[in-house]
């Protein structure tokens, strides 16, 4: 695992597949994301690294319910008794009370999408809060959630206004260029969510997969949500880390 400053109070973990983020208030420590099933203890690692202890972990937010989001999200909330919230459309996968939704595939997302099915599946994970969209979550100064559908139904985003920070999830993505994130369920929606976070105009936007952008991001968001509600979903230039479907 890679451990990324991206602001002195937000780090990033990248995983082989996949990332996770790291809110720091004070003492006081929250999750976007936990990667998959393995990463639990590279993620208490890189905590102590940092200089905190894992125990300050109040909550992991889990952005969608897809399998290398939150693999690892019940061994570190039952170790250290973190709240756990996620949309309330995805809440049942991610309890596993009903299956992932199939996406609408491209032609060119589908090798991506066999290679993510190699991502060891999550294990049924309790959800303690349930999300609807417009909850100000306390941490980051208020941190507002953003329903962002169309990856999943009930995917999320977070937005900290007062930092000027966006963690998108899988709303949005970016390999070589911020693009449009794959395997939607609803290609349309998600065009149509990209346009509402870029509305947003943050400072600094952190993605599922991909560096996150801290260089004239609103910008670059506008561009890249018009271009992808006026052409559709074009390939990347090299193929994007695969996020897992299930």
């Amino acid at each position: 695992m890679d451990l990324v400053e991206v602001l002195p109070q937000l780090h990033m973990f990248r995983f082989r597949i996949g990332q996770a983020y790291l809110w720091r208030d004070g003492a006081d420590l929250t999750l976007v994301d936990a990667g998959d099933i393995g990463a639990a203890a590279a993620i208490e690692d890189a905590v102590r690294t940092l200089g905190h202890a894992p125990a300050r972990i109040r909550r992991i937010v889990i952005t969608h319910g897809h399998r290398d989001h939150y693999g690892a999200t019940r061994e570190l909330a039952d170790r250290y008794g973190a709240e756990i919230l996620a949309h309330a459309l995805d809440a049942p996968v991610i309890r596993g009370e009903r299956p992932v939704p199939e996406p609408d595939l491209l032609d060119w997302e589908r090798p991506l999408y066999a290679h993510g099915l190699t991502c060891p599946e999550a294990p049924p994970t309790r959800v303690d809060r349930e999300l609807t969209g417009g909850e100000v979550l306390p941490f980051g100064d208020g941190a507002r959630v953003v329903h962002a559908p169309g990856h999943t139904p009930g995917s999320v985003a977070l937005h900290l206004p007062r930092h000027g920070v966006l963690f998108t999830g899988d709303a949005v993505a970016s390999a070589e260029r911020v693009m449009l994130g794959v395997f939607n369920v609803d290609r349309a929606g998600a065009a149509a969510t990209f346009r509402g976070l870029a509305a947003l105009a943050p400072r600094t936007v952190c993605f599922g997969h991909g560096d996150p952008l801290t260089e004239d991001a609103a910008a670059v968001m506008e561009a890249a949500a018009t271009e992808a509600a006026g052409s559709g979903v074009r390939a990347p230039l090299s193929p994007p880390a695969p996020p897992p479907p299930g």
